[in-house]
């Protein structure tokens, strides 16, 4: 009986230990999964604050691009300004002011869906819905829709504002209201879709990193046609057809629109990777040393060309040498070497000098700032430029670096395409401004001064009028 009861104990005993330690081993468990719970909890929301923060820098870059960008409009108006007349001062930056005001409005209404809107054929975006579609999107994907929208509409207003250069000093204020909101409107969204918005050449492989062909070369070929269509500026040729040189009246201020320029596109090209997460730092990294060296080979050639040729290191010229150097980089900035920059920029110097002179001395198109040449002419050979200099496998390698004729037919298609459709375009809005409202101010107002003619603006330099000694 006593060990009956004795065997009993123990049992209970041992039974109230296998319970004892099952109900800690029951808390043990217990608390760590409270713990790893508290750890998973954690991690997540440290890799949402990370993802938040990671959203935040790639927005924040696309609008410090966008400012920058943006403040090339002052660039623009001054190199216009600094190389026409005087008396002209103040129409040019009315031009320059309105058409960013009037296409970033059209642009937003309907050219962003235009271009990025979804794809009817590959050809056009579809911009129904635009108010609510935008909003929507702003609202779930954390403000980038916003960001994307400013983005795209300085690139916009950039292509519109390269032909206010071409036409100076003799277009009626209306008529460049009127072509600078079609350009908005339509002529460069759609050609965006093409390029940037999933279209046709774009399903090609066709590579425009930042805007050679779409911006550049589309604004000076609507720069061409509209110089054409226009006509010169009156002495601008003499009764033989020779040209005749009119000075701008400030260098100074032109010079100080190029740096301007310089600077602005080191938010132009750079940003143009849109984000800097997943490996965006380093092509902008490489990006800013590709653009800065091509700008500068673009102006030590065109110097020592003009220098060779004529005896002189000539001002303007140079400073355009640098833009045709940024205009060519602009399309393979992320995709070539330091090395094939430099032979870019050069060749960009070379051919923009030539095709200034061409097309002021042979084809009798007077461009007072040389648009044609910087926009246009650069603008092309920098998408063409790809295919021979590409180094990137996720481009396609480019002639030079083993990869065939490929991707470099590609690119001479997209080049092709792009200028055709601004060449037509352009071509049925200016004859069809000129037949209609009229293009160009008469011949009085035009030897007046538009500033006075256009805008009652008696003088641009009240304070800075030129007295002549009559006696000397």
């Amino acid at each position: 009986m006593r060990n009956t009861k004795r065997f009993i104990g123990l049992h209970i005993k041992d039974l109230a230990l296998t319970v004892w330690k099952t109900c800690r081993i029951k808390i043990f468990i217990r608390q760590t999964l409270k713990y790893f719970d508290f750890v998973l909890l954690a991690r997540f929301e440290r890799m949402i604050i990370m993802q938040d923060i990671i959203s935040s820098i790639d927005v924040l870059w696309l609008f410090v691009g966008g400012v920058l960008v943006f403040f090339m409009q002052a660039g623009f108006a001054m190199v216009e300004t600094g190389l026409t007349r005087s008396k002209n001062a103040g129409n040019i930056t009315m031009k320059n002011l309105m058409d960013f005001c009037l296409g970033s409005i059209v642009y937003w209404v309907v050219g962003y869906g235009l271009m990025y809107g979804t794809s009817i054929g590959g050809f056009i975006g579809t911009p129904t819905g635009w108010l609510s579609s935008l909003s929507e999107a702003a609202a779930t994907e954390g403000g980038t829709e916003y960001a994307s929208l400013f983005f795209q509409t300085v690139f916009c207003a950039t292509a519109a504002t390269i032909v206010s250069g071409s036409m100076a000093e003799r277009t009626k204020f209306s008529a460049y209201l009127i072509y600078s909101v079609i350009i908005s409107l339509v002529i460069y969204p759609i050609a965006g879709h093409w390029v940037w918005g999933g279209g046709w050449l774009s399903k090609l492989g066709f590579h425009d990193f930042a805007g050679s062909g779409l911006v550049h070369m589309l604004g000076g070929t609507c720069a061409l046609m509209g110089a054409k269509i226009l006509g010169p500026r009156i002495g601008k040729y003499s009764a033989s057809g020779k040209s005749l040189a009119i000075p701008g009246h400030n260098i100074v201020i032109a010079a100080l629109g190029v740096f301007i320029l310089w600077f602005g596109w080191f938010g132009f090209n750079p940003a143009s990777t849109l984000k800097l997460s997943d490996g965006g730092y380093l092509i902008a990294a490489k990006v800013f040393i590709t653009t800065n060296i091509s700008a500068c080979a673009g102006a030590i050639v065109t110097m020592f060309y003009m220098w060779i040729r004529h005896g002189k290191p000539d001002v303007s010229m140079t400073l355009n040498g640098v833009l045709g150097g940024l205009v060519a980089i602009t399309a393979p900035c992320d995709a070539v070497t330091p090395v094939g920059a430099l032979i870019i920029g050069s060749l960009a110097g070379l051919f923009m000098s030539v095709i200034i002179e061409f097309v002021d001395q042979k084809l009798k198109i007077d461009d007072p700032v040389g648009a044609v040449g910087v926009h246009c002419a650069c603008g092309a050979w920098g998408c063409i430029s790809v295919g021979l200099f590409s180094a990137e496998e996720s481009v396609g390698l480019g002639l030079f670096y083993g990869g065939g004729f490929k991707v470099l037919g590609v690119q001479i298609l997209g080049t092709i395409s792009i200028f055709a459709w601004a060449a037509i375009l352009a071509t049925i809005l200016f004859l069809t401004l000129k037949h209609t409202i009229g293009l160009r101010v008469s011949a009085e107002e035009e030897i007046a001064g538009l500033d006075s003619e256009e805008h009652g603006l008696v003088n641009a330099y009240p304070d800075f009028q030129i007295a002549y000694n009559r006696e000397l």
